[in-house]
């Protein structure tokens, strides 16, 4: 084994070391009873049987090996002669599994991190460089070509090359006594010596007595020697190195330097004498020039760790560090270069935390010549943090845009700022954007107005001064003046909370409603001309996020608004910068309707007064010429422009059932039924004339009024029979009150819940309007007129047996056809009972002995024979509940037929 090479010698090292670990592990014979137990994956030792070192080896390749040994192992028994060996089958070796490497746990802190943790904020600082040697010992390096400063000693091997006369190649060890042993040559001195002077003289040799030949030299393998390494190290002692090792090498073999031990002043003591060496050096870079370099017989010595200053704050690599050997302070400039340097070039604040002679700590501003001393801590801040010559673009842009306020001797301007359209978002409102610019004394921040439009077409410009910003408007923001929200805080009151919508982000909070809710509330005249403009509020609004980063903003630009209304495609409040004209509002606006009349255009203006009164002066301006660029409009103006009379009325008419063109037809103010019946082309063969539906969305409305109306009064008067406070006369001995109020209240939801038709008594037969004009109706927007076919039954309802349609019969009244749906029930009240006629109206039935049978029953009538109301009647709150029941049943009817005929 040892004439092998090197490589060789460890690999079969590297074997041994693997079959013992195999032969604990595998476990191929077994002396107690039961079945084996399953084993964990086997692990390689951390030393060779001859007690070396196990060259470390990626976790990949040791897997690999010992997956080879077992899959070898596996497929063989055990060896014979063992006891309690029998024959088995080969066994599959199963995978082995992957085990993460477990997470390294966190580092506790040494006294000097902890001292400084105390002191400042986190993060909390770790002692700089001693984490280089935590990686654990580096694998021995491969080398090349040595140097030719390399020193020779004893146990090198020496490859030598003989060319010419003597051809021959010879690998020989220097001795223990450092002499090379040659064939045909005298001994050598060769320890001691640099490769580079060892290759001359025997080059020397060779051409004195080898005449004729060449001689090349290499070196094989280089000597082993062991280094001492002592003091605040993790494993001191022995550490078995090669002879081109260093001091990093040795320090990593003993595991490193503890946080105790210095790195500035680690002693190197040895046959060439004694040296220490600043490791900050090499790993920080400081000034010096470290000898690395190690010779058999060195010993390494890392002393205590000397003083330390910690460098937080704005430095490249904050960190705690170590002074330079034997010196109690040292310069703040030569600590900040070990930290990297300072991230910002200038304007830095050197704070220093530092101690006095009582242990009291102090702070002091220092300069980078002055002296940081141990168990300083400096603290590198920004002198002043503000941002300095810059301006800003924001509002309805496609991102923030910011510039330097002024570059060499060019300031910058709004139209250098906004030099790109694209930087605007599409839509963007162009009769007036802001800067907002802070005084230069007070740094009180308000807006100066621009036309943005004249910006970009480069017919106006602006200087910009440091930290302008300038905010840009979208129409949607403009429009938002005439919200809901803000017609609210116009009228003083506090907004409302914004609720979230799901899936959606928070809206902002708009802090510029409850601005402007104070203005007003502090002023209520000063906003008068946007509320006078009457804007509905219609449907929820959400703050722009341009009013909820700029809360004054509101305020302002209803200041400076001019309020449009009337035949525009996009009225509304539009601020603008002064003496704009009318033309460029009425182009912002989206340009004038078709209807609008230019005649009588109406203007107001509160001029100002010096007298303190403001007048209100308002006059009607003819611009039929379209000369709009002649009205100069300054803010709080008002202008209308109002719509030209039309003859066509502002919502169309529908007729359905039996007309011969039924449909949906416009009409001109004043126009009549008969009109729109002519313009239908008249009533068909089967139109029954007498039983038109016309119902009209007004009279609907107050029907539906007088409905709740009623069922209120009705809960009312329940609520006073309740507690005792009915009118005298009741007859509290025969009458259940507790059933009457239940009943009352259900009539009263039925009420609430009936749905009016809106229907009118007209008359509908073009040959009776012919002949009687004045009963020819006005139609209305909305009016819906149904014409039914001529029905065929009388339909009966109400405290009858069975309620239903009956045939029309000629003479018949309304007794025979209650007669003829099985005559009234127990509780019914005949005197009460009704007719509703086809055309809507209602009479009474006549069903009394005294009445004589009523009226004759026109076809399509309805029959109504209500309950016996008597348990309320004493009670002053049932008054005439038969006509309200009779418009109730008017509604359902009307509706029955216009269902009906929309349906066909």
């Amino acid at each position: 084994m040892p004439n092998l090479p090197r490589c060789s010698r460890t690999w079969l090292g590297l074997a041994v070391a693997l079959a013992v670990a195999l032969g604990a592990t595998l476990g191929l014979a077994q002396t107690g009873p039961g079945p084996s137990p399953l084993l964990a994956p086997p692990t390689l030792p951390s030393v060779l049987p001859s007690g070396a070192p196990l060259p470390s080896l990626p976790p990949g390749v040791q897997q690999d090996v010992l997956q080879r040994l077992l899959d070898a192992g596996a497929t063989r028994g055990p060896p014979s002669g063992l006891p309690g060996s029998a024959p088995r089958a080969p066994v599959q070796a199963a995978p082995l599994p992957a085990f993460a490497a477990p997470a390294a746990p966190e580092e506790p802190l040494s006294a000097a991190e902890a001292f400084f943790a105390a002191r400042l904020d986190p993060p909390v600082l770790r002692q700089f460089g001693y984490e280089t040697f935590r990686a654990g010992p580096a694998p021995p390096p491969g080398f090349g070509a040595l140097p030719e400063d390399y020193v020779l000693g004893p146990d090198d091997e020496v490859i030598l090359a003989f060319r010419g006369r003597a051809r021959q190649t010879l690998t020989l060890r220097i001795g223990r006594d450092g002499m090379l042993m040659l064939p045909d040559i005298a001994p050598v001195p060769a320890a001691g010596r640099s490769l580079k002077d060892l290759r001359a003289h025997l080059e020397g040799l060779a051409a004195r007595d080898l005449a004729g030949s060449e001689v090349f030299l290499s070196i094989g393998q280089v000597r082993q020697m062991n280094i001492f390494v002592a003091g605040e190290v993790m494993r001191p002692g022995f550490q078995p190195l090669n002879a081109l090792s260093t001091v990093l090498d040795a320090l990593s073999a003993a595991g490193g330097v503890r946080k105790t031990g210095s790195l500035r002043a680690i002693r190197i003591e040895g046959p060439r004498g004694r040296r220490v060496v600043d490791l900050y050096s090499v790993i920080a870079d400081a000034p010096g020039d470290a000898d690395l370099s190690l010779r058999e017989g060195d010993r390494i010595i890392v002393p205590p760790v000397g003083g330390t200053v910690a460098v937080a704050g704005d430095v490249a690599r904050p960190a705690i560090y170590e002074l330079p050997a034997g010196q109690s302070g040292a310069p703040l400039a030569a600590m900040l270069a070990l930290a990297g340097g300072t991230i910002r070039q200038g304007g830095n604040r050197l704070m220093v935390q530092q101690n006095d002679g009582a242990g009291r700590r102090s702070y002091a501003e220092l300069s980078p010549a002055q002296t940081v001393r141990r168990g300083d801590a400096v603290l590198v801040q920004p002198g002043a943090d503000v941002v300095a010559n810059q301006v800003r673009l924001a509002g309805h842009v496609s991102i923030p845009v910011t510039r330097a306020a002024a570059g060499g001797r060019q300031s910058q301007t709004l139209r250098g700022l906004i030099s790109d359209r694209r930087l605007l978002r599409n839509d963007p409102y162009v009769r007036l954007g802001v800067v907002w610019r802070a005084d230069r004394q007070t740094g009180s921040r308000g807006f100066i107005p621009f036309d943005l439009g004249r910006v970009l077409e480069g017919r106006a410009n602006l200087a910009l001064h440091e930290g302008d910003e300038v905010i840009v408007f979208g129409r949607a923001d403009i429009a938002w003046l005439a919200s809901p929200a803000v017609q609210r805080a116009l009228r003083g009151e506090a907004p409302a909370a914004a609720i979230p919508q799901p899936g959606a982000p928070p809206p902002p909070d708009c802090a510029a409603l409850t601005t402007l809710a104070l203005a007003s509330r502090a002023s209520p005249q000063r906003f008068a001309h946007v509320k006078g403009a009457g804007f509905p509020e219609i449907g929820p609004t959400t703050c722009p996020q341009v009013m909820a980063d700029y809360p004054d903003l509101a305020s302002y630009l209803l200041d400076q608004t001019v309020v449009l209304t009337g035949e525009v495609r996009a009225p509304g409040p539009m601020p603008i910068v002064d003496d704009t004209g009318l033309d460029l509002l009425i182009a912002s606006a989206g340009g004038l309707s078709d209807a609008a009349d230019l005649r009588v255009v109406e203007f107001a203006r509160e001029p100002p007064d010096q007298g303190g009164a403001i007048p209100l002066a308002r006059t009607r301006l003819d611009l039929s010429s379209r000369n709009f660029a002649a009205v100069r409009l300054s803010p709080r103006d008002t202008v209308r422009i109002p719509r030209a009379f039309g003859d066509r009325d502002t919502g169309p008419v529908i007729l359905v059932g039996e007309f011969l063109r039924p449909g949906t037809y416009d009409i001109r103010r004043g126009e009549r039924l008969s009109e729109v019946i002519a313009r239908a082309g008249g009533l068909t063969p089967q139109a029954y004339p007498y039983g038109a539906v016309f119902t009209r969305d007004s009279v609907r409305q107050r029907q539906q009024e007088g409905f709740a109306r009623t069922a209120r009064e009705l809960e009312t008067s329940l609520i006073q029979v309740a507690a005792g406070q009915a009118v005298a006369g009741t007859r509290g001995s025969t009458i259940d009150v507790g059933s009457a109020i239940t009943a009352g209240r259900e009539l009263a939801n039925s009420l609430r819940e009936a749905r009016a038709a809106g229907r009118m008594v007209v008359e509908a037969n073009p040959v009776i309007l012919a002949a009687r004009p004045e009963l020819d109706v006005l139609l209305e927007p909305g009016d819906v007129i149904a014409m039914p076919k001529r029905p065929s039954e009388i339909t009966v309802v109400g405290s009858v047996l069975n309620p239903g349609s009956l045939q029309f019969r000629s003479g018949w009244r309304a007794s025979d056809y209650v007669r003829a749906a099985g005559g009234t029930q127990r509780f019914a009240d005949p005197s009460r009972a009704f007719i509703v006629l086809p055309n809507g109206q209602s009479t009474a039935a006549g069903l009394s002995a005294w009445q004589q049978g009523g009226p004759p029953v026109p076809p399509g009538s309805l029959v109504v024979v209500p309950q016996d109301p008597s348990p309320y009647e004493t009670w002053g709150f049932v008054r005439d509940l038969t006509q309200v029941l009779g418009q109730v049943s008017v509604s359902a009817a009307a509706l029955a037929v216009i269902a009906r005929e929309a349906n066909r």
